[in-house]
């Protein structure tokens, strides 16, 4: 039985960070402490999460910057380029194949939702933006769980937000930790794979594979 409601990540899976990178560059940091920024904010979000915390997103990644901005001559004060980075947020937009593929997904009859580990805001805003907020049912974050993702209770959290059971529920998301994490907490899953890298074995394998969204009604036809 194909899952009835289907379920998105948003940091990366949904919206594009890449530009992440030229915030750092204009507040006088190199482009490439952006990645290492947002795996720091996930390590350390993951790791409160183990211990039984669930520290706010937004929080954990503008605390985290400061350290990684020592010994950098920034181009402003550390609590202006601090704000201009998190700001970034707001400034997001979609993947190209987003659209395309959450308009197919709606006319194809499933319930769509989003379980993000940061802010609902930041969905509502590139829902709104690009015309196709009313796609989704509810926007869900794990700030109203007693878990980040990938911890079991935040699906269970989203499962009981939109009145069904984990098994009839799929994650779509980039990140093989989520994957792993839903799959463990018994949802489908649909593994984005916009860039062609390879999966880790070490990780519960994706339901589905595709390199673009709107793959994903085909491949839960079985046409792919």
């Amino acid at each position: 039985m194909k899952p009835s409601v289907h379920v998105f990540d948003v940091n990366e899976t949904l919206s594009d960070m890449s530009t992440m990178g030229q915030r750092f560059v204009e507040v006088g940091a190199p482009e490439h402490l952006a990645k290492l920024w947002f795996a720091t904010l996930l390590r350390d979000g993951f790791a409160l999460a183990a211990a039984g915390d669930n520290v706010p997103f937004a929080a954990i990644g503008a605390e985290a910057l400061p350290g990684l901005f020592t010994g950098t001559e920034l181009n402003r004060d550390l609590e202006a380029a601090v704000e201009h980075i998190m700001k970034g947020f707001s400034a997001l937009e979609l993947h190209p194949d987003v659209v395309d593929g959450v308009k197919a997904l709606h006319a194809a009859g499933y319930r769509l939702a989003t379980l993000t580990n940061g802010s609902t805001e930041v969905a509502e805003k590139l829902f709104d933006d690009a015309g196709i907020r009313d796609s989704f049912e509810l926007l869900l974050s794990v700030e109203d769980a007693r878990a980040w993702k990938p911890g079991k209770a935040s699906y269970e959290y989203a499962a009981a937000a939109l009145g069904t059971s984990p098994e009839q529920m799929l994650l779509a998301a980039v990140h093989p930790w989520d994957i792993h994490g839903a799959s463990r907490a018994g949802l489908a899953t649909a593994w984005i794979n916009r860039r062609g890298a390879p999966y880790p074995n070490y990780f519960q394998a994706p339901d589905h594979i595709v390199s673009v969204l709107p793959e994903l009604v085909s491949a839960l036809d079985g046409r792919t």
